[in-house]
């Protein structure tokens, strides 16, 4: 049998190490294109099959001047398809057909200006000869000698080939990083070389995905239960609806109260997902084994794996309640998979786990369906309301699956659970009186293991310091703090201050992602 993806133009990226190969990936689908990632070393082997229109070479960490450093197949520069290489990718490129790389005496790293020195289809529409833009550098090696074919068409003070084009066989390199938001130009110039030079329409559209997915489900599933994780997130409320409409009653939810849920979300979830679906639900109260479970342990990454046998232990109790389920349905997205393991082996490094990646234990006699492990937030939002999703699943701040278990660093009670669930509600509260909410990406409080002194009346007190957080982002990879007005600071902390016993200071995360993460843990 056929599949969609067939009947669209696609691009492939080939992955070199690059933390922000993903950016590749949002860039090329926000032109409309069906894209995926594939580790360099496994490329050869798909290229044939995958059939892509054209092929993208990301950046990476390491120096093609070493010899056992990574390359791609030779098979991509004998295709026939258009090819982009970006930093290192273009460093291979030019390596690998007769140009040659050194490492340079004048790092870049962040912003830079090039020049365009060349009319080329892949600046068309962004400058003309003479013109500086504005791009985002990373690169102690640079390209010194061009191979044959190749000329010149953008230079910086440190990269004298910043962007190189063999028009005859459509080879093209930037040293720059055009998939980051830092290079101004980067959105029109990944999109020429998509729509320009590979020449494709740009129809892959969540309406596309939605039928190819449920196609895959229906293929996947057959005539098998499927049980799935519902934590009234985005991500698994899209994935419950989508495999309810592929099979309906065949599927049953299951939502779990860890006790580690914001204030009034468990009845607002139960309540809402059952006035506007006919779906199977089942409602399972397990805080006291979660917080059993958790007492005591402060490393974060045990707690996101206790926490996710947990919820394996919940799910395989409930599979065989409901006569048994032959498939486990997950919410897991693509940014989710990256942090922890590229998601079919890839080089990029791991950042932390995640509770829902990994599989699942060999004693389950169950399979994942995972229809959104390869989308970014964004994505999956225009995905349910593709799927007509009410509103209040849709633009729902993302909420972690561990939940306000990575809120709390260091142990977790639940007199600190309760704590820094008032102080959530009253910050929350704030934003949307506000009118702030749909402006920001995320929004929480964080509950530090961190006492300070305090004065309250004529009374001296010791008290939990509180930390607000909120960030702006297009798909969980990279952030900006949300610059609030101090009066709104001023306003939230003198609330939380005066409503929540046991805070008795309040502290504003200025951090962007990276060095940091959105998360706390």
């Amino acid at each position: 049998m056929t599949s969609l993806i067939d009947t669209h133009e696609k691009i492939l990226v080939l992955d070199f190490g690059s933390q922000v190969t993903q950016l590749i990936a949002r860039r090329v689908r926000e032109a409309g294109v069906y894209c995926e990632i594939v580790p360099f070393n496994l490329a050869a082997d798909i290229i044939d099959s995958f059939n892509p229109t054209g092929i993208i070479l990301s950046g990476g960490p390491a120096s093609v001047t070493h010899s056992d450093t990574p390359r791609a197949p030779e098979k991509v520069f004998t295709l026939g398809v258009p090819v982009l290489g970006i930093c290192y990718g273009q460093q291979t490129m030019v390596q690998q057909l007769g140009g040659n790389v050194t490492t340079s005496d004048h790092q870049e790293f962040g912003h830079a200006d090039i020049e365009i020195k060349e009319e080329c289809q892949l600046f068309d529409g962004i400058g003309t000869v003479g013109d500086r833009k504005v791009v985002w550098m990373s690169h102690g090696d640079h390209v010194d000698a061009l191979p044959a074919g190749f000329k010149t068409i953008a230079a910086s003070e440190g990269a004298p080939y910043a962007a190189i084009s063999d028009e005859d066989r459509q080879f093209y390199g930037v040293q720059f990083h055009p998939e980051v938001a830092h290079t101004t130009i980067g959105t029109a110039l990944i999109g020429n070389f998509i729509k320009k030079i590979c020449a494709c329409k740009g129809d892959w559209t969540m309406a596309s995905f939605r039928e190819e997915k449920i196609k895959e489900i229906r293929e996947q599933v057959g005539d098998k239960k499927v049980i799935c994780g519902l934590s009234g997130g985005v991500d698994s409320s899209v994935v419950a609806v989508l495999i309810h409409e592929a099979i309906g009653d065949q599927l049953t939810c299951v939502y779990v109260d860890h006790g580690l849920m914001r204030a009034g979300e468990s009845d607002q979830v139960v309540s809402l997902f059952r006035e506007h679906y006919n779906i199977n639900l089942v409602h399972k109260d397990a805080s006291d084994l979660f917080l059993g479970e958790l007492a005591g342990v402060t490393d974060p990454e045990k707690k996101r794996k206790i926490i996710g046998k947990l919820f394996i232990d919940v799910f395989e109790e409930e599979a065989q309640a409901v006569g048994g389920a032959d498939f486990l349905a997950q919410g897991t997205l693509y940014p989710d998979v990256i942090e922890s393991v590229s998601f079919i082996g890839g080089p990029s490094v791991t950042i932390k786990s995640h509770h829902n990646v990994g599989g699942l234990p060999e004693r389950m006699n169950m399979q994942l369906v995972e229809p959104l492990r390869e989308l970014f937030k964004d994505e999956v939002r225009a995905l349910g309301r593709e799927l007509g999703l009410h509103e209040d699943f849709v633009g729902r701040h993302p909420f972690p699956g561990p939940g306000l278990a990575i809120r709390i660093p260091g142990e977790i009670t639940r007199e600190k659970a309760d704590i820094l669930r008032k102080a959530d509600a009253i910050y929350l509260e704030e934003i949307r009186k506000a009118g702030l909410y749909d402006d920001i990406w995320q929004a929480f409080a964080v509950l530090l293991p961190v006492k300070t002194v305090g004065v309250m009346g004529d009374s001296r007190t010791y008290d939990h310091v509180c930390a607000i957080r909120a960030v702006n982002s297009t798909d969980g990879m990279t952030a900006n703090y949300y610059p609030y007005p101090h009066d709104f600071l001023g306003r939230v902390a003198t609330r939380i201050i005066n409503e929540v016993r046991g805070i008795n200071r309040v502290v504003y995360d200025i951090t962007s992602k990276p060095p940091g993460t959105i998360e706390w843990e």
